[in-house]
């Protein structure tokens, strides 16, 4: 800080030396400069554009882990009208940090205007038990964005992820199969495919926000074709049209969209998309039989259907 704010004073100093009065340009400086630090990631300083300054979320992108939920907020931070924090937070779901209070959240925010929207999105906020009420409790009319796609291609989606992280840390990594698979029966106790019933963990979310407050989007349709889906949000986020088809490209090589926005391109980062195993066929059919039952019950939640096996 004190480097920073050295070098700003020379530079902002007039060369004939006149002095600054009773320390007002130090003030300004101070207060334009913030240092910013937590575990996830570290700006050593961020300039506070005037008129800005940091705010508790007006919209929060719940879930689910694996569902679409990066490639969800990179395409919406096209909009002009929105800003998102850079990272997962894990404020409602980790006890941890919790703790720390709600100006301690607000400080992991990046600066928006009057007329923008703060997005945050943490996964894990869908299958917390103590998210929902936590969330309400900051903000009951809030609006919540949820992403979800076929729960079994989820699954398989999870595994994908911890088998990668796994290799990475060279620790022994099992086939899909025998995980998912325990003594000839569906080991339904496995995270993943916990994770993947939505109609129990949309429960909880309905005691404590109407249905009009949750958008779902469509994971499958996202990745296919974003715009509609982009769309969408911007209607229930009562926000102008101007994400365009223009925003998006196809990439042949990774083999989904990538984003076109203020003269650059970019993709997701490598993680994402990386090939799934190739299943065994019967036990594909033992989990689309065992979500099948849970995914009538989603739709009868929601009052919408998906094309999910």
């Amino acid at each position: 800080m004190a480097f920073l704010l050295v070098s700003a004073y020379l530079l902002l100093t007039p060369s004939q030396g006149a002095p600054v009065e009773n320390g007002a340009l130090l003030e300004t400086l101070k207060s334009q400069v913030v240092v910013f630090s937590n575990k996830s990631e570290h700006y050593s300083a961020q300039v506070r554009p005037p008129g800005t300054s940091r705010r508790i979320p007006q919209t929060i992108i719940i879930g689910v882990r694996k569902g679409g939920t990066r490639a969800l907020l990179e395409m919406l931070d096209i909009h002009s009208n929105i800003v998102v924090a850079a990272t997962e937070v894990h404020f409602f779901d980790w006890d941890e940090n919790y703790v720390k209070g709600i100006d301690w959240y607000r400080s992991l925010m990046p600066f928006s205007y009057e007329n923008q929207i703060t997005i945050e999105k943490t996964p894990g906020y869908f299958t917390s038990p103590q998210a929902p009420e936590r969330i309400h409790d900051m903000n009951s009319s809030i609006k919540l964005l949820l992403i979800l796609r076929d729960p079994t291609e989820r699954v398989i989606s999870d595994y994908t992820q911890v088998y990668y992280n796994r290799l990475e840390s060279h620790k022994p990594v099992q086939p899909f199969e025998e995980i998912v698979i325990k003594n000839g029966a569906l080991n339904t106790k496995y995270k993943a495919i916990q994770r993947s019933l939505y109609d129990i963990h949309m429960e909880k979310w309905l005691k404590h926000f109407s249905l009009d407050q949750i958008h779902i989007v469509d994971g499958n349709t996202l990745i296919k074709d974003p715009l509609p889906e982009l769309q969408k949000v911007e209607r229930f986020l009562n926000l102008p049209s101007k994400i365009m088809s223009s925003n998006f490209y196809f990439n042949q090589t990774k083999g989904f969209y990538c984003i076109r926005s203020d003269g650059r391109e970019r993709c997701l980062h490598e993680s994402k998309g990386r090939p799934h195993p190739v299943v065994n066929s019967t036990v594909l059919e033992q989990l689309y039989s065992y979500f099948r039952e849970h995914n009538a019950k989603f739709y009868g939640m929601v009052n919408h259907s998906f094309e999910w096996h």
